[in-house]
């Protein structure tokens, strides 16, 4: 049932948007959602209690954020538009349980928020309308930065969200597939229409949920080199994994040697990097670091 009074209305939309006189920055990546239909939708996909606590990114007017505070015990958002500020405080005056942070969320040491604004071990969830432009720092930050959240639940490009989701051997599956699916495991939720938004985007969009995991799915000896392992693999995705190895640690091993440490991995040096699994990355990232590959 839609609530008259519910911000995602077109009608009530366009009420706060006139009132302030304010006009969408491309540049900020402004696409406010007007369905509440769809934003209830988001947030069944968090499954959030009366005990969660939640961050949210670029809250626009509030009508994600209202959906959020209704069943969640607490919400914190980041807001870098200064000129969000007044409306927010407006609109989402009847949730005290909602606190908005001017800042830049890639600027923020997001640890110490949580510290200061949730209680320790608490239910915690990130729910959010993502800015197309900077969704792949956003997300990368809150996995890498291991912090104590149980999922992340996301609006996103509905091609973003199919690369972050996508299984080996598939055309969407890259080394992004293989950084978020190291620290949870991703599925698309649902697909949301370009239709629903307000000014209307070029593509359509998706509903992605991360559920972080406790412990990584593959034993590595050291993150940082699995993942520029996984990186070079994929530079040209049409070349073998021999040839984008080769070529990216081309001061460390001949060709040859590189090939004998693939052909030791059970890989085939004819592989496309597209066909590895992350286990066969991790034996592999293993072995070139115990041959001396650093």
């Amino acid at each position: 049932m839609m609530n008259e009074k519910d911000i995602a209305t077109p009608k009530r939309t366009k009420q706060i948007l006139d009132k302030y006189g304010f006009s969408f920055k491309k540049s900020l990546g402004q696409n406010f959602l007007i369905d509440t239909n769809i934003l209830r939708r988001i947030v069944d996909t968090a499954e959030l209690t009366d005990n969660t606590g939640v961050l949210e990114i670029g809250p626009g007017i509030g009508a994600l954020t209202e959906q959020i505070a209704r069943r969640a015990k607490k919400v914190v958002a980041f807001e870098i538009d200064q000129r969000l500020l007044p409306i927010l405080k407006e609109t989402l005056s009847p949730y005290e349980h909602v606190n908005i942070i001017h800042q830049d969320v890639l600027k923020s040491n997001v640890k110490e928020v949580i510290e200061a604004e949730f209680d320790k071990g608490q239910d915690l969830a990130v729910v959010a309308n993502l800015p197309y432009y900077v969704t792949t720092p956003i997300l990368m930050k809150l996995l890498e930065e291991k912090l104590s959240i149980r999922t992340i639940v996301v609006m996103i490009q509905k091609e973003v969200a199919e690369r972050i989701a996508a299984k080996p051997g598939t055309k969407d599956y890259g080394s992004l597939s293989i950084a978020a699916q190291y620290y949870a495991k991703a599925e698309t939720a649902f697909i949301v229409p370009k239709t629903v938004f307000v000014p209307q985007p070029n593509v359509d969009s998706a509903i992605l949920k991360l559920t972080l995991r406790e412990v990584p799915p593959v034993d590595i000896m050291d993150e940082d080199f699995f993942f520029e392992v996984v990186r070079a693999s994929f530079t040209q995705r049409r070349k073998t994994i021999l040839n984008n190895l080769s070529s990216h640690f081309v001061n460390s091993f001949t060709k040859k040697d590189m090939e004998s440490c693939l052909m030791e991995g059970e890989v085939d040096p004819k592989r496309r990097g597209e066909s590895l699994s992350m286990e066969e990355f991790a034996i592999l990232s293993n072995l070139l670091l115990k041959k001396g590959i650093v």
